[in-house]
């Protein structure tokens, strides 16, 4: 097993002032959907993935996986979501026996809004502050974490085996 060290004082507040930096990035573009568009975050993540599937609808199980969420959470968002008039319950595929969550008009009118409002924040916020070199190297290094933790397909979590 690998020796277990801690972290110098320049290390701590690297991490410490990236932290900060996420947090207030994060909580500015919340506070931009929920000013902007009368949504949160969690709504604007059903209304994006939604708007992104082919049909405006998908599987409820689908949705759910997409966002990385528990199915309790994705069917309580739903209900909140569905009685705001955003999005309709259906049945979904070739024989209608699954059940599928779509867009309603009102839904795809929040969508279309929050995305071009939420893509304003992200550059005002973010990539306004940040030279082609930055971008670059924050793009990169994002690469390296994602494909340094998210598991792949087949692989045991933490195996690091091929």
């Amino acid at each position: 097993m690998a020796e277990t060290r801690t972290l110098e004082p320049e290390e701590w507040e690297l991490w410490d002032t990236w932290m900060r930096a996420q947090r207030l990035l994060t909580r500015e573009l919340d506070r931009g959907l929920q000013r902007d568009c009368g949504i949160s975050k969690a709504e604007f993540s059903v209304l994006v993935t939604l708007w992104q599937a082919s049909g405006r609808e998908m599987r409820v199980g689908e949705l759910s996986e997409l966002l990385d969420w528990d199915k309790g959470r994705v069917s309580h968002q739903l209900t909140r979501m569905e009685n705001r008039g955003f999005v309709e319950r259906t049945q979904y595929g070739v024989d209608g026996r699954r059940a599928g969550i779509g867009l309603t008009d009102n839904g795809r009118r929040a969508a279309q809004s929050a995305i071009l409002v939420h893509a304003g924040n992200i550059r005002r916020h973010f990539l306004d502050s940040l030279t082609s070199e930055q971008a670059a190297v924050i793009r990169a290094w994002s690469e390296q974490v994602v494909d340094r933790i998210e598991p792949r397909c087949g692989e045991a979590v933490g195996d690091g085996a091929s």
